[in-house]
């Protein structure tokens, strides 16, 4: 299984053999954790790898159903999902966006951010429909109370749980994909800016049994992130389409709004008013003052954008009217 096609041999192990053959390393490691399913005494082992762990019965009116919460063997979970991550976004650059980028002769610079919000519309659409599944199947939008009510949300569907490692597994890979891309220096700060904004609250949302919230949010940021990437595309595409531009703008400074709205209400009101005030970290109770005030602070403080926030290409900031001005933004 080759995702590229090379001109040119390298030394084994050397740096631009593993630049080169990561995919293909990747994929005999997730092949080898398969081939573990068919043994008896390795099954085990490889389901370590592959499902999540710390599953529980919880009696419900109609039985009992399974559900899931946290622990250190999550890490060999998400491990495993890094290499599936790795090799789907060689599968995304090597049969769609090379061949697109191709045919688009594009610079150097917008090659590599061509590339990178491609890769990112894909996650994002995927992320939005997913997400969307869950918190509709799951009910937390026909009842917003169900974000707070209950704290702390320690069992986790399963859906709701893989989800969350999917996630983290996602991030996670974007940042040896930033040696393996050979991304410039100069934009490797915004990327990890982006990149650990996301893990941080991903991770905390999931660590402090805030997942209910941390879904709806992730939704919202997801949808206009997608709609960032897009218009940047069709921009590469077609440097007079700023259309899209104006779309995304009105629609960032709405699901903003929604954004810092609801983890107000549900933070500031809902948490703030649950009878269990109290850190405990064993019953994965962290509805403490600081810990509230953290969490709204982070939420209102970043916005984890995915790329900077360009000003509409070929307008002057800060011009009077936004007149026109000849010089080619390159962003």
């Amino acid at each position: 299984m080759a995702f590229r096609r090379r001109t040119k041999s390298y030394p084994l192990f050397s740096q631009e053999f593993v630049i080169h053959n990561h995919a293909d390393i990747g994929f005999c490691l997730v092949l080898c954790v398969l081939i573990g399913l068919m043994f008896e005494v390795t099954a085990k082992t490889a389901f370590l790898f592959i499902l999540p762990q710390y599953n529980v019965s919880v009696p419900t009116a109609d039985g009992e159903t399974v559900h899931y919460h946290y622990g250190p063997k999550d890490l060999v979970t998400v491990l495993f999902y890094i290499f599936i991550t790795i090799i789907l976004h060689a599968v995304v650059q090597e049969y769609i966006l090379d061949k697109i980028s191709k045919r688009l002769h594009l610079s150097k610079v917008k090659h590599s951010k061509f590339n990178e919000s491609g890769q990112l519309v894909v996650f994002h659409l995927s992320s939005v429909i997913w997400c969307f599944y869950v918190v509709v199947t799951e009910g937390y939008l026909t009842n917003p109370r169900s974000l707070w009510e209950d704290y702390p949300h320690v069992y986790l569907p399963f859906q709701v749980k893989f989800f969350y490692l999917c996630q983290l597994a996602y991030w996670l890979h974007a940042l040896p994909e930033l040696y393996f891309q050979k991304v410039r220096k100069e934009e490797i700060p915004r990327q990890l800016q982006y990149i650990c904004l996301y893990l941080v609250h991903i991770a905390g949302a999931y660590l402090l049994n805030l997942s209910r919230l941390g879904l709806v949010l992730l939704l919202l940021q997801y949808s206009t992130e997608f709609l960032f990437h897009t218009a940047r595309l069709c921009y590469f595409a077609d440097e007079n389409n700023e259309k899209l531009f104006n779309a995304w703008a009105a629609a960032f400074g709405v699901t903003r709004l929604f954004i810092l709205t609801l983890a107000v209400l549900a933070i500031g009101f809902g948490l703030a008013r649950v009878e269990n005030q109290a850190f405990d970290p064993e019953k994965g109770n962290f509805n403490t003052l600081l810990c509230s005030c953290g969490t709204g602070a982070s939420t209102g403080a970043s916005r984890a954008p995915s790329a900077e926030c360009p000003p509409r290409p070929g307008w002057q900031p800060g011009s009077s009217r936004g007149s026109r001005v000849t010089t080619k933004t390159e962003w």
